[in-house]
């Protein structure tokens, strides 16, 4: 990772350029380790143009990640309910049995708190929560994004990537 990131830190032509990019990847890697920290494994950021047709036509922002969480056992469908039950905030709550197993879905908006550094934007997360065949380990798959007028495209998106996942082994 840091030959890459000499690579594409040495490609940037203007010193006060380069110096807002190192400052920002120094950023990023703070969030980074903080999604780290609470189990995150895995993380994408999703950048795509807005072709709704809307006014603004401002790129959309999303942000994908994997959390594996300990979890006490339980049968798999009482793992998912329990997630969601759990916490706080939860909004369009549903269940399904999927391929990967059962499959709780629901939504938190949340909204910064007012003097912070964060945007102002309320940020939407679509959640699905997972049980792993184990009945120990729950993975939480979150979509996170400020385009709220978006929802239902990114919920269909969730449950699309959801329907691809599975608990073999991709060596096996």
């Amino acid at each position: 990772m840091a030959d890459a990131l000499a690579s594409a830190v040495s490609a940037v032509p203007d010193d006060f350029v380069r110096e807002a990019f190192v400052a920002q990847l120094a950023r990023t890697q703070e969030m980074f380790r903080a999604l780290r920290s609470e189990g995150t494994s895995h993380c994408s950021l999703g950048l795509h143009g807005d072709d709704s047709g809307g006014g603004k036509q401002l790129p959309l922002l999303s942000l994908f990640t994997v959390t594996w969480v300990d979890a006490v056992w339980a049968p798999r469908r009482i793992t998912v309910g329990r997630a969601v039950a759990n916490t706080e905030g939860q909004s369009n709550i549903d269940y399904m049995e999927l391929g990967c197993g059962p499959v709780t879905f629901s939504e938190t908006l949340r909204t910064p708190v007012l003097g912070s550094e964060l945007a102002s934007s309320p940020l939407l997360q679509l959640h699905a929560y997972l049980a792993h065949p184990d009945g120990r380990t729950l993975v939480l798959l979150t979509l996170s994004t400020t385009a709220l007028d978006h929802r239902e495209s990114y919920r269909a998106i969730l449950r699309q990537i959801v329907a691809t996942a599975g608990f073999e082994s991709p060596l096996a």
